[in-house]
């Protein structure tokens, strides 16, 4: 027997002859051929051959095909001019009608029924483990001389006819300062399963202990350390056990076939991509394209202007925008609440600065496909039902939304009112945001920018985002403009320093992300259009779906606002009596700003970026 040293330098050919004549005293090939890909195999009868490229097809991520042989034809010469993929792999595995039946060295007292059989060659993740270690970061399972670990997930992959399972996918614990690079240099090897598809807490692709793979072994974390998931292709095995075909092989983990392709780079479109940190309970990172990220830091800046002049440049946090959007992204229901009820001696008392942003949040999310519920106060729920009923005919909403509300009854209403039976560990919300929504200050009052104490009429909605923040998987976002509305508390400090009145009014409940902007709608409309960039964002898009499926095409304006809508909303919120905010005034401008001049120009800044 032949053991393992130099291994990792030898030429493909070399290895594939030593391990046909099965001299080789190891389990795994993880690290050797280091410069070559290496192929998952999957070997099945033909007449389910087309099906099975279809489910490959439909689910490139973890299959990316490589070649497709001809029924009996035991060699692949694109791959290797010189190999049988009955002897070349190093372990395989028989099936018969999904149970696995045995582990075999060779495939040879089979070659009669291999004769009407089909070998597909897959991509696998060993292929870019040179190109990670390359980039300055450790691989721990070849550091600790063992198996990559490998999890059945809960995320379903699409079906086609008789092959359908989950997702499988490979682990790897990543430093969190290499994460970005690790990102980089596997999104450049599409034909090695590309780029990551979660990074973070493994719960969220139902993996509960990761002391325990379903496949390989379990490798050990360093401090630092975050788990990193790739789509594998052992998957393709999952496939063949759900599809119970009479007969079928495939290698086995870790034991994977060598071609004599190079390692050269086909990268995926999309440009470079970053990693962002969206949640730190559960843990998660999120994916995204430097030039759909810098688009986003652009519309952070034009929404930051002051034309009020309140100071607010001291409360802008970079960054805050397209943390929230892709936490939003990510998000399957939003809450979403608005309404300040400043202009207290007036009926109603709201005013028009809120409900505009919030709409235009709302309708993107549902053009993503997401639920959406808004709430709001008891005394406003009229007010408000006919604000959604009028976006609905506006073509602003593609449905009417669910209107809530929220009153304190007991220590446990708002864990009640969030979860599912008050169970923390069933949210019924993912995100919740609250636009120009009064917020409490620390004296428990709540407070317009003039000092005015209106706390009697405002239902205790900031108890919702309190609650949040002890409930694993909710996450936050606060757009203000003044730093009196709920959510900013996370820069209450400045608002206290740098704002007029902000000693007493300053809002003291956070938000995961605080969206800071010259008119709160403002903050809205550069959401919705974050979100737009997002949709088109190819290496966003791909890491959402898992790499399962086929990228869509966006319809190109759906969700987004325009300045003939957001007009014809103004005039709504007018003929409903909601006013001005700084002047009171019932007239086609928010916060003494005129719409035309102002608002409009905002607007159609905000879809030049988003759009080209």
């Amino acid at each position: 027997m032949l053991l393992t040293g130099g291994l990792n330098s030898l030429l493909p050919h070399v290895l594939r002859r030593i391990i046909r004549c099965n001299r080789l005293s190891i389990s795994n090939i993880s690290g050797m051929a280091e410069g070559y890909k290496q192929a998952s195999v999957v070997i099945l009868h033909k007449s389910l051959a087309d099906d099975f490229e279809k489910f490959c097809h439909a689910n490139n991520g973890p299959l990316p095909l490589l070649y497709r042989s001809q029924p009996g034809d035991w060699k692949c010469p694109s791959l290797s001019s010189d190999s049988d993929i009955r002897t070349d792999c190093l372990q395989y595995r028989k099936y018969e009608h999904g149970a696995c039946t045995g582990s075999l060295k060779s495939l040879k007292e089979y070659s009669e029924q291999l004769k009407d059989m089909v070998t597909f060659y897959l991509g696998c993740s060993f292929s870019f483990e040179k190109a990670v270690q390359n980039a300055g970061i450790p691989i721990r399972n070849v550091e600790q001389k063992c198996n990559v670990s490998m999890y059945k997930t809960s995320v379903p992959c699409y079906s086609v006819s008789m092959f359908h399972c989950n997702l499988v996918v490979t682990m790897r614990p990543i430093p969190e300062s290499k994460l970005g690079a690790a990102v980089v240099a596997t999104s450049e090897l599409k034909e090695a399963h590309g780029a990551p598809v979660h990074i973070g807490d493994p719960g969220l692709l139902g993996i509960q202990d990761l002391s325990k793979p379903d496949y390989g072994d379990p490798v050990h974390f360093h401090p630092g350390d975050i788990p990193v998931f790739w789509a594998s292709g052992v998957t393709g095995v999952e496939a063949i056990i759900n599809s119970r075909a009479p007969l079928a092989f495939t290698h086995s983990p870790d034991c994977t076939f060598i071609t004599d392709l190079e390692k050269g780079n086909v990268r995926a479109s999309g440009g470079v991509p970053q990693v962002h940190r969206i949640s730190q309970d559960p843990l998660h990172f999120s994916i995204v394209s430097a030039e759909a990220a810098q688009k986003i830091k652009t519309l952070e800046t034009l929404i930051g202007i002051d034309p009020g002049e309140r100071g607010i440049r001291h409360l802008q946090r970079q960054g805050e925008l397209l943390g929230a959007c892709l936490a939003l992204s990510h998000a399957g229901s939003v809450l979403i609440t608005t309404g300040f009820p400043t202009h207290w001696s007036h009926q109603p008392p709201e005013e028009n600065d809120g409900p505009p942003g919030a709409l235009a949040i709302a309708a993107m999310l549902q053009a993503l496909g997401k639920r959406v519920a808004m709430v709001t106060d008891q005394r406003a729920m009229d007010l408000n039902k006919k604000i959604i009923e009028e976006a609905v005919q506006l073509g602003i909403l593609k449905e009417p939304i669910p209107l809530l509300s929220y009153q304190r009854e007991s220590a446990n209403s708002a864990l009640m009112f969030l979860c599912e039976n008050g169970n923390p560990g069933r949210p019924r919300f993912d995100h919740l945001v609250a636009i120009e929504r009064a917020g409490m200050a620390a004296d428990g009052n709540y407070y317009n920018a003039r000092k005015v104490n209106i706390k009697h009429l405002v239902d205790p909605i900031d108890e919702l985002f309190l609650a949040a923040q002890t409930i694993p998987g909710i996450t936050t976002t606060g757009v203000g403009d003044g730093g009196n509305e709920l959510g900013m508390g996370k820069v209450k400090d400045a608002v206290k320093k740098h704002i007029k009145n902000g000693d007493v009014i300053a809002c003291d409940v956070e938000a995961d992300f605080t969206i800071v902007a010259g008119v709160s709608n403002w903050g809205g409309y550069a959401a919705a259009c974050a979100l737009h960039v997002l949709r088109r964002c190819h290496s966003h898009g791909r890491y959402l779906r898992r790499a399962l499926g086929v990228p869509r095409s966006p319809c190109r304006r759906a969700g987004l606002p325009s300045v003939r809508k957001e007009e014809k909303l103004l005039k709504t919120l007018v003929q409903l009596g909601v006013r001005s905010g700084k002047t009171a005034s019932l007239e086609m401008e928010v916060d003494g700003l005129p719409f035309y001049s102002t608002h409009s120009l905002m607007i159609e800044q905000l879809l030049q970026e988003a759009q080209q």
